[in-house]
């Protein structure tokens, strides 16, 4: 019976390193998977995860946005910010992104005409309502203007006083901010 015991034992050792060693596989396929799944993630699926996530976003010029992400587009996101402020904010000139959760939304799961709704789209919008604006520039400077025409790659913006509706009279000149110069456009208070 003692013999028998010992082979219990060694079958019963063998299954245990078997198990181990099964385990391991699995788990370094589902670690290859996942790094492989997060290589298909871009800024965009990242940040439509975070919808309705307070966040801090360091952009060009030295400076800090916080606020809620309420909307995002391919190229741009909508950042709710204090006292009922937002500001769109060009992408391309953020350089980092702090607040966002381990979670991602699907790649390519933004409706149609929602993924079609680029930054040109957003600042149409804006130029549409006539509404004066900021634009916070990538050398940290800004402009207080009215955006009246959008081109493919720029804004013409008629620059007035902060806050002032664009009146012909009022308008000091018309300057063209191309979109990489654009770190965020906030409506004037």
């Amino acid at each position: 019976m003692e013999v028998e015991g010992r082979w219990d034992a060694l079958f019963a050792d063998l299954e245990a390193q078997a198990a181990a060693a099964d385990h391991a596989e699995r788990a370094a396929e589902i670690e290859e998977r996942t790094r492989g799944e997060l290589a298909g993630l871009g800024t965009v699926d990242r940040l439509r995860a975070a919808d309705g996530t307070p966040l801090r976003l360091r952009v060009s010029g030295g400076r800090s946005l916080r606020g809620v992400v309420r909307r995002v587009g391919p190229d741009w996101l909508l950042l709710g910010e204090d006292a009922g402020r937002e500001a769109i904010v060009p992408l391309a000139g953020v350089l980092g992104v702090r607040g966002l959760s381990r979670y991602s939304a699907v790649p390519v799961t933004a409706g149609a005409v929602a993924s079609r709704l680029g930054l040109r789209s957003a600042l149409r919008g804006v130029a549409r309502d006539r509404l004066p604006v900021r634009l916070e520039l990538s050398d940290g400077t800004g402009l207080d203007a009215t955006i009246d025409r959008v081109g493919a790659d720029f804004v013409e913006a008629a620059v007035h006083a902060p806050g002032e509706a664009r009146r012909r009279h009022d308008v000091a000149e018309v300057e063209l901010v191309p979109f990489a110069a654009l770190t965020a456009v906030r409506r004037s208070t």
